[in-house]
């Protein structure tokens, strides 16, 4: 809207209306709005939620500090959903097909979390929503995103080409002139930073271009709903999830800035991404509303962000990553989600496994998902083995830890866009 406004204004020969083309400028506004609107609005959504008696409800598990949480405010995801449709409306370019996929992301999963979350709190249901219904939403968002990208004349990219020397050393990186549509992503360690899905379906013979979008879109399903459904199981601790996404949005926009720029393209070689600049906004907005939120969701937390804003985080971060074509990237950039995810799998089927064969079950952890481990008292898997005495970890340290391993990941993530 903003944007609009100052481009007809910069026509008329405003002092300064130009500045407002730029995405860094752009961008900083974007934050500033979101940290403001997030901190300003906060305290009274979370009146307004106490007032209607909105608030958690807490099984005795056994776990340090968690039956003081009972009564806490939850939904509290609709702090961070205002606090960044409002400044990305105002700040960026609305004709922005990837832009356009944030915001309907953002939505879209943000509505699945607040039913969920209305069941559980209004309809007294603590199943909330069922399983089956968050999977089918998932699934159609995953196919909307899938399909835009294959259908969109404005979903393009153009090709990193590297430019080899006489003894086949890389010389430099060209982007290539030419947009296109493609399947190709990048992905970290190997010379050639690309991968395409078309390497999956050559067996498809004249039908591969069809067989690859369809591979594609199958695996656009998969990641929106895997990282959606492990940021929910990570939202388990006071600002876990919401200070991981933070540092995960901030990596986001800096490979988003870098996929939209054909210099630093070129130098990291990646694909450039014509109109990716328009997510750097978003990802300002997406940081300054998590952290906005942190300032009442951090140890001990005034209110919860439940689905409404879990579901919401895990999508937009999968969604975005496609975006940009690092969706490969994302078992390093989200790491402590997958280690959230793989703690629940691996304690799920260890159990069953050990059950059916020695008809007890045993159990690797103490408790998952993986940060609850810390927080239970006695011993499982490895400390059993050892006879290592439990030790039980304060909430806030483990929450400043997985934080610490959420930085280091993000800057992994980063670096390994040079490591061949």
């Amino acid at each position: 809207m903003l944007y609009d406004l100052f481009n007809y204004l910069d026509q008329l020969d405003f002092p300064g209306a130009g500045m407002f083309k730029y995405v860094s400028v752009r961008s900083g506004m974007a934050l500033i709005l979101s940290l403001f609107i997030s901190t300003a609005i906060g305290r009274k959504i979370i009146d307004k939620l106490q007032m209607l008696q909105i608030g958690e409800t807490v099984r005795n598990l056994g776990l340090e500090g968690q039956m003081n949480k009972k009564g806490t405010p939850t939904m509290g995801g609709v702090i961070i959903i205002i606090a960044i449709l409002i400044p990305v409306l105002l700040c960026s370019r609305l004709n922005n097909i990837y832009l356009i996929l944030m915001l309907v992301t953002t939505l879209w999963l943000g509505c699945i979390g607040f039913m969920d979350d209305y069941i559980k709190v209004f309809l007294k249901n603590k199943e909330g929503l069922h399983g089956r219904f968050k999977i089918i939403g998932q699934v159609g968002l995953g196919l909307i995103v899938g399909l835009v990208l294959y259908l969109s004349p404005n979903a393009v990219i153009r090709e990193n080409r590297e430019v080899l020397n006489k003894d086949n050393t890389v010389e430099h990186v060209r982007i290539h002139p030419e947009v296109t549509k493609s399947t190709k992503t990048t992905i970290p360690f190997l010379k050639n930073n690309n991968f395409d899905y078309a390497y999956l379906v050559k067996w498809t013979g004249p039908y591969q271009e069809e067989a690859t979008w369809i591979v594609f879109v199958l695996v656009v399903i998969f990641i929106v709903t895997a990282v959606s459904n492990s940021a929910n199981l990570t939202d388990g601790l006071d600002g876990l999830a919401t200070g991981s996404s933070a540092i995960i949005g901030i990596a986001l926009g800096i490979l988003a800035y870098m996929s939209a720029h054909a210099e630093f393209a070129s130098f990291l070689n990646i694909m450039f991404i014509p109109g990716a600049e328009e997510l750097v906004v978003f990802a300002a907005a997406f940081f300054g509303a998590t952290v906005g939120f942190l300032w009442y969701n951090s140890y001990p937390a005034q209110v919860f962000m439940g689905d409404t804003g879990s579901l919401m985080l895990g999508g937009i971060i999968a969604v975005f990553s496609i975006i940009i074509r690092k969706e490969l990237l994302i078992p390093i950039l989200c790491g402590v989600f997958f280690a959230e995810s793989l703690s629940v799998m691996l304690q799920v089927a260890y159990f069953k496994y050990t059950k059916k064969k020695y008809g007890t079950g045993k159990r690797i952890f103490k408790m998952t998902p993986l940060h609850h481990h810390f927080q239970k008292a006695g011993n499982a898997g490895i400390d059993a083995v050892i006879q290592r005495p439990y030790n039980i970890v304060p909430e806030s340290k483990i929450v400043v830890r997985f934080w610490l391993i959420g930085i280091i990941l993000a800057v992994i993530t980063i670096v390994t866009l040079k490591m061949r």
